[in-house]
């Protein structure tokens, strides 16, 4: 049935709320919960339904997620047919001057000549920026029984950022009678902007917005369109985050302590892949202590973490101390040095007997590369 199914993921975006987290790389290839990076959750989505062609739009700072995408092997991804086909801003580039794309429809019409050519009766859209573990073959189900238009998946427990996010009201049938784009306050459900429809109405929307100037999905598509076409909502309840803010993306990464959210992010039936790095074993020293913490494979403990998500190769010296931290890769932190509260990107390295606090809703975030 999921043959039937073409997955486009939208990975172009860089939000400028995750300042330094973002200088390198977009939001899609920001690592999350030691081992993964968020594009992992919404590509093993479309795998574990058995979609086997995926589209992924790209613009802008993208190198590190082709280094971690490769040929997609990890995903079972690397076909002679179909796969996994990253899809740059080739149709676009000279028609606009402003660069970056404006908005999804904006994204679809740069990637047009690829939409005509899906082998599939429907398409899913998604982005890359949202880690959930969601069950698509159900949505495409509910789809096609229901005979909606456009079925859009949203969530009854929000956590989005109310100035970044979309709220659906429905009826008794599900169907969307109101939808409000950045409210001052939730209303609703909140859109996870995850939609699918047929190939023929997407191409016909594409177009349309083309013609129109029109750039957003939500704003241009969804919202005039509520009385022409019927459109559904599939309720989410599962875990569901999105990577708005550096205090969002450390909230979301701090839930993960929580035993319940891992059960619904890493559900055994719907595997969440990523690409395997074969790193050894974490090392703990003789007068290491680790504390409700994650920590992937290839680390050197020495010195004490609690509360923390440690990536892979991180190295926390004797004596240092670390606590409700996320460490990506590659991070040091040495000897006699104390770290609270902070998000450390790759390679920083922490010198000894320094002390560096933020606070639960304020983080710290230190730049790749950087030493303090």
């Amino acid at each position: 049935m999921m043959k039937k199914l073409h997955g486009i993921i939208f990975s172009y975006l860089s939000n400028p709320d995750l300042r330094e987290l973002t200088i390198h790389r977009n939001t899609c290839s920001l690592p999350y919960g030691g081992r993964y990076r968020v594009v992992d959750f919404m590509l093993s989505s479309m795998v574990n339904a058995g979609i086997s062609d995926i589209g992924m739009i790209v613009h802008t700072n993208y190198q590190s997620l082709l280094d971690h995408l490769g040929s997609g092997k990890d995903w079972d991804l690397s076909r002679k047919h179909g796969g996994l086909r990253i899809l740059p801003p080739f149709g676009y580039a000279e028609k606009k001057e402003e660069g970056i794309y404006r908005g999804r429809m904006d994204a679809l019409a740069g990637v047009r000549s690829y939409l005509e050519n899906i082998r599939q009766d429907h398409v899913i859209l998604a982005g890359g920026d949202l880690a959930l573990n969601l069950p698509i073959a159900d949505v495409y189900e509910q789809h096609m029984e229901s005979g909606a238009d456009i079925t859009a998946v949203c969530t009854s427990d929000p956590k989005g950022d109310t100035k970044s996010v979309d709220y659906f009201t429905m009826d008794e049938t599900g169907r969307i009678t109101d939808l409000a784009i950045r409210p001052n306050a939730p209303e609703g459900c909140e859109s996870l902007e995850i939609y699918i429809l047929s190939k023929e109405l997407l191409l016909s929307l594409v177009d349309h917005c083309a013609a129109h100037n029109i750039p957003s999905f939500s704003g241009g598509v969804l919202q005039p369109m509520l009385d022409k076409l019927k459109i559904n909502a599939y309720v989410f309840d599962g875990y569901a985050a999105r990577l708005q803010s550096v205090a969002g993306y450390f909230a979301r990464s701090m839930e993960l302590l929580d035993p319940a959210v891992r059960a619904q992010l890493f559900t055994p039936d719907r595997p969440i892949r990523t690409k395997d790095q074969s790193n050894p074993s974490t090392y703990y020293g003789p007068g290491a202590r680790a504390v409700n913490s994650l920590v992937a494979d290839g680390c050197i403990i020495e010195g004490e973490v609690e509360n923390c998500i440690l990536s892979r190769g991180v190295r926390i010296e004797k004596g240092a101390k670390v606590s409700n931290c996320v460490l990506m890769q590659g991070t040091v932190v040495q000897a006699g040095a104390v770290l609270k509260y902070a998000i450390a990107d790759k390679n920083v390295r922490v010198n000894p007997g320094r002390m560096l606090m933020g606070h639960s809703t304020y983080p710290l975030a230190i730049s790749k590369n950087e030493v303090v």
